[in-house]
């Protein structure tokens, strides 16, 4: 009978503090809200960058100065050359994006091989152009990381020319000033590098040597001087005009 008893009592106290612990109020807070983390900055053009390129250059066609004496009256023509080579250096820009609009300023300078002549006979003529440079204006439209523009500005060139009969031998150092255009294909492989590929023509116009020894003194030979180029190249962009990270609520 005690046995009963001690029993139905342990129930009935086990049964109550059940019940209270179920009264009592519930102490945990809300969740904690983390946030995911932002996205990395959508790409822009926008920025100073620097970088090189390396091609190949040729004469637009097969120059032929024309010789003129003291009076002024044509001589003669000098064999034709063809001038060409490599070309490579290294240039420095800035763009600014609008949209998908992409404007920049450029200028470069590049050391080439650049050279031509003609001596198989007794007079003969010689072209070199071993440094070239050019500042120029950048337009181009972009589909994200591709980037189509064309350029354009001046160019300066440096010439070495020699000309040679049998009287004697003329070497003229001369820089001239032109102008140049082209268009390209740039392509950013990640938000700092790019590659690109670029045409260009340029045109330093007519170019006129006093000859002192090769002919009388007092001649002149002229011709006009024009190039075309190829070239590939890359950039880095500096990361100066990032888009601001987006906005995320904290809680």
């Amino acid at each position: 009978m005690l046995r009963r008893f001690l029993i139905t009592t342990a129930l009935v106290s086990l049964a109550g503090g059940s019940a209270l612990a179920a009264d009592l109020p519930n102490q945990k807070g809300p969740p904690v809200f983390t946030p995911p983390p932002p996205p990395p900055p959508a790409f822009t053009w926008s920025g100073v960058y620097i970088g090189g390129q390396v091609g190949y250059q040729w004469s637009a066609h097969s120059q032929s100065p024309n010789v003129f004496d003291p009076t002024g009256a044509f001589v003669t023509s000098l064999p034709g050359s063809s001038p060409r080579g490599i070309v490579g250096g290294g240039h420095v820009g800035y763009n600014f994006q609008v949209a998908q609009f992409v404007f920049g300023l450029e200028g470069d300078v590049d050391g080439s091989s650049y050279s031509g002549g003609n001596g198989s006979g007794i007079i003969g003529y010689t072209d070199r152009e071993p440094v070239e440079a050019s500042i120029r204006g950048r337009v181009g439209y972009a589909w994200d990381r591709l980037l189509i523009y064309g350029t354009g500005g001046v160019a300066f060139g440096d010439f070495h020319d020699t000309y040679f009969s049998p009287l004697g031998v003329d070497s003229i150092w001369h820089e001239h000033t032109g102008w140049t255009a082209g268009a390209g294909l740039e392509y950013a492989i990640t938000n700092n590098w790019s590659l690109r590929g670029e045409y260009r023509y340029s045109d330093f116009g007519h170019i006129s040597d006093p000859l002192t020894a090769s002919f009388a003194p007092g001649a002149t030979a002229t011709r006009h001087e024009t190039d075309h180029r190829v070239q590939v190249g890359f950039s880095y962009k500096f990361d100066l005009f990032e888009p601001p990270a987006p906005v995320v609520s904290k809680y």
